[in-house]
């Protein structure tokens, strides 16, 4: 039975590999590095990661990531769907013999994250390296903490944010928001802190009242991705207790 290895990378700064990291990858006979469409950046900088530490015969290879299909109306069932042919393009893409593999996963594979969900349609042993987290990362380039004393935090998607503020917490972080949904928020008493392409040489950091940075992030935003053709952002949302309904 073939070893799968997901190894956490960080945020995409090669300085954020832990030792364990390094050792996993170079332990592997093959390294898997998907292409996506629009995002060549995210192939290149695991390319450099794989130049920078590999010092043995690890090999790599490439494959093409697929695409989820829009026509489908279902998102659970979408996502799914789609988690299949990328198992199937993992399975085809694995040289014959190869025994140990490896996947770079962006962050960490814990957290919003499906490559272990698609690991299990393999027959693969599954090993799992931990690798630094985007909310990590975002609160260390703020230099805030993450939660209020004693007080819980969630994190969350842009998509579950649109149905408004959870109940119960007063601190949220958000993730895999390609809408600015912290535009439907009542802005009051609301502090932002957002960061795109956090930890690497693109960096970009704003911050403040909601209602004053919330549209400069969306303007940032917009001017990144159209520089870039794709952006990666993150961003922490504090309600203070006295905006709390």
């Amino acid at each position: 039975m073939m070893d799968l290895v997901l190894i956490g990378i960080g945020t995409g700064n090669p300085e954020h590999l832990t030792l364990q990291a390094i050792r996993a990858i170079n332990r592997a006979d093959v390294v898997l590095i998907p292409r996506k469409g629009g995002k060549g950046d995210l192939a290149d900088l695991r390319r450099a990661i794989c130049a920078e530490v590999i010092t043995g015969p690890t090999r790599i290879v490439e494959f093409d990531m697929p695409v989820r299909d829009p026509a489908n109306p279902d998102y659970l069932s979408r996502v799914s769907d789609w988690h299949d042919e990328i198992a199937r393009r993992w399975a085809a893409a694995i040289p014959q013999g190869a025994g140990r593999v490896a996947l770079l996963v962006w962050g960490d594979p814990a957290l919003y994250d499906s490559t272990l969900r698609i690991a299990e349609r393999l027959r693969a042993r599954v090993e799992v390296i931990p690798g630094l987290m985007s909310p990590q990362v975002l609160t260390a380039a703020h230099g805030i903490p993450l939660n209020e004393v004693g007080a819980p935090f969630l994190v969350t998607t842009g998509r579950r944010l649109r149905e408004g503020w959870p109940e119960g917490v007063d601190t949220l972080v958000v993730m895999l928001d390609g809408e600015c949904s912290f535009q439907g928020l009542p802005p009051e008493g609301v502090t932002i802190w957002w960061g795109a392409y956090v930890g690497m040489a693109e960096q970009i950091l704003d911050h403040g009242p909601l209602a004053e940075a919330g549209p400069r992030i969306v303007a940032r935003r917009a001017a990144a991705r159209a520089a870039h053709g794709w952006i990666m952002d993150i961003y922490l949302l504090r309600r203070h207790p006295a905006s709390a309904p």
